[in-house]
């Protein structure tokens, strides 16, 4: 196990890495065969020419870097508008993915199947309502608040019903305990 862990380190240190200079990962030759001086003044010259037509590449690039930013401010594209097409772009291409789609078409039937899910709940709670409102034990409850409501109005007997309001306080408060005693009309109890 360990001698395959040894061949493992051995084959990725000889491998270069990503954007590692070739030149660097490969090191010195083991054992650089015997050249003779004229094959060694040809490499020299193939290395110079190389090196030169890199520098002439460089060269040609910046030149035609130049020119394209050119053209863009003759044209009136600025850096911002280039950032704004990108994002359209790309926007346009999310918009269009199937992974956007399928998304959009499930949160779609997620809203969907919320808003009934609401609507039902809204409708039961509703019927609750209903039946309480119902319910005998509130028909009583609404009959009593409405005879309270009776007895704490003004008498029939003022001349202006509209200033009812205005009038002064009720000499006895008809919320309060009543003796036993007095003849006054019972609440109906059902």
């Amino acid at each position: 196990m360990e001698d395959a862990q040894k061949g493992t380190q051995e084959h990725s240190d000889s491998v270069p890495e990503v954007g590692e200079d070739a030149m660097a990962s490969v090191g010195p030759p083991p054992s650089a065969p015997a050249m003779t001086e004229e094959e060694r003044q040809e490499l020299q010259q193939e290395l110079a020419k190389v090196e030169d037509e890199i520098q002439t590449l460089s060269q040609v690039l910046a030149a035609k870097e130049k020119q394209l930013a050119e053209i863009k401010r003759k044209l009136g594209i600025t850096p911002l508008n280039e950032l704004k097409q990108n994002i359209t772009k790309t926007w346009q291409e999310v918009t269009t993915s199937t992974a956007y789609r399928r998304t959009s078409e499930t949160l779609s039937q997620a809203g969907l199947k919320a808003t009934a899910a609401f609507t039902n709940m809204g409708s039961a709670i509703s019927r609750k309502f209903e039946d309480v409102r119902n319910a005998p034990t509130f028909k009583s409850f609404e009959e009593r608040v409405e005879t309270l409501k009776t007895k704490m109005s003004p008498s029939a007997s003022s001349s202006d019903p509209a200033n009812q309001d205005d009038g002064p306080p009720p000499t006895s408060d008809p919320l309060l305990p009543q003796p036993q005693d007095s003849p006054t009309k019972d609440l109906p109890m059902h």
